[in-house]
């Protein structure tokens, strides 16, 4: 993990540091994940069935998840486990109830009467990755906001273990969390069968969840497509930026830094901070915390593309971590709430030492689906919001279209568009005839 001082960086050398690690991007990737999304349209359950088999190594002969598999799944896990679940979907249901949002109605002008409603997506295919890592609480956090949302059809993709068995875990949650259809299809193949329909799974009008660069491509190749569906949002590996001061525990520190690191050989972490004795202190940390690691080797990977930063206020801390935008961002600092309303940019917050990162992961009741690589710029975290979709509704009376009516037809006619401007005379002409006849 290389070491470096903010000050002493011109201009590419800080845009070196906070670099992520490339995305496999390249033409080849693009033609690949085409060629099988292609295949898949074309070839619908057959295409599946041969893709699982060529890239996951599994030949199977039902890819719907039977009732058989749910009951077994559920029976696999300790009590403790199903208590840990349940504890967890609680909290995620609590925090996400409160996002409901409430329609908005104002008359802007006397008559006139606008709205702001909102609609659940009728149909949503939820994407939970079981490569090294199966990953259930993904599961709660895609399919708690669906169901409180109202989406009507909810179906869910993870890819087979090379038993031919979903993660039983992800399979428990889906059942709990009322997913209607869970399907063993992993990478750019399941979230092509979920943007067009086979004759087995359901066609949705937008698909979410993490996944790899695969993955990934796919959901941007299915959502430039009318015919396809649309994705949640872009993103790419998992990162964390943490700022720390001279009052942070280094092993807490070193701890954060290690629990995203070991997502994956692409994941980058970053600590900036303000004292040099807490640096060298948290790299001594990581190698013996790292140490007793099972996913030490991922580890390593990851940490050839972080970085440790020594800035020289806090001020610079911030302006470094807005820079990057990070998926988690960790204010490991005294009086951390105070530099809240700084912070411009990132997926999700954690304030002082007593919340790790990986409690959002899990069970604080935020989501954990955030924008990476920079997007959380302009993308926020997963909510009921993305589930749902908003339309505005307007409602005149005469007098209110007499109101505004004039306004409507002095811009169309700046505009020049007359037959706009001739749909609103029409009724005043009418309204004006109308009030005529009632006098005469």
């Amino acid at each position: 993990m290389q070491q470096v001082v903010w000050q002493k960086l011109d201009s590419d050398g800080r845009e070196a540091v906070l670099r992520r690690p490339a995305l496999v991007q390249d033409d080849r990737l693009q033609i690949e994940v085409a060629r099988i999304i292609q295949r898949v349209r074309r070839d619908g359950d057959q295409a599946l069935q041969e893709l699982t088999a060529e890239l996951d190594g599994v030949k199977l002969s039902e890819l719907r998840v039977t009732e058989d598999e749910f009951i077994a799944a559920e029976r696999a896990l300790t009590q403790g486990q199903h208590e840990a679940l349940a504890a967890a979907a609680a909290n995620i249901q609590s925090f996400h109830e409160a996002q409901l949002p409430e329609s908005v109605v104002v008359e802007t002008a006397p008559g006139v009467v606008c709205e702001r409603v909102y609609r659940p997506i009728q149909s949503v295919g939820l994407y939970v990755p079981a490569g090294s890592a199966p990953l259930p609480s993904t599961a709660l956090m895609l399919a708690i906001p669906a169901a409180l949302a109202g989406c009507q059809t909810r179906i869910l993709c993870t890819p087979p273990q090379a038993d031919g068995q979903a993660d039983r875990a992800i399979l428990t949650v889906a059942r709990s969390c009322g997913v209607q259809q869970v399907f063993k299809l992993g990478g750019a193949q399941a979230i092509a069968a979920m943007a067009y329909g086979t004759e087995t799974v359901p066609k949705v009008e937008k698909v979410f969840g993490p996944g790899s660069t695969w993955v990934t491509a796919a959901k941007a190749q299915v959502a430039q497509d009318p015919l396809g569906a649309a994705r949640d949002m872009p993103a790419g590996p998992s990162e964390v930026l943490i700022i720390a001061d001279d009052t942070a525990n280094p092993a807490f520190v070193a701890a954060d830094l290690l629990s995203q690191a070991e997502h994956g050989p692409d994941s980058q972490v970053l600590l900036v901070t303000t004292s040099s004795g807490l640096c060298a202190a948290t790299l001594t940390e990581l190698d013996t915390q790292q140490a007793r690691l099972p996913r030490r080797d991922i580890v390593s990977q990851s940490l050839k593309y972080s970085a440790a930063i020594l800035v020289a206020d806090l001020e610079m801390a911030v302006e470094v971590a807005n820079r990057y935008a990070p998926e988690h961002l960790l204010l490991q600092i005294e009086n951390p709430r105070a530099w809240l309303d700084r912070i411009q940019a990132a997926g999700s917050v954690f304030l002082g030492p007593w919340a790790p990162e990986s409690v959002g992961d899990y069970c604080s009741g935020t989501n954990h689906v955030l924008p990476t690589y920079g997007f959380a710029r302009a993308y926020s975290s997963l909510g009921v919001s993305d589930f749902l979709r908003s339309m505005t509704v307007q409602e005149l009376t005469p007098a209110g279209l007499a109101t505004v009516g004039p306004i409507a037809e002095t811009l169309a006619d700046l505009e020049g568009l007359d037959a706009h401007s001739r749909a609103v005379r029409q009724r005043l002409d009418y309204l004006a005839g109308e009030d005529l006849r009632n006098r005469l």
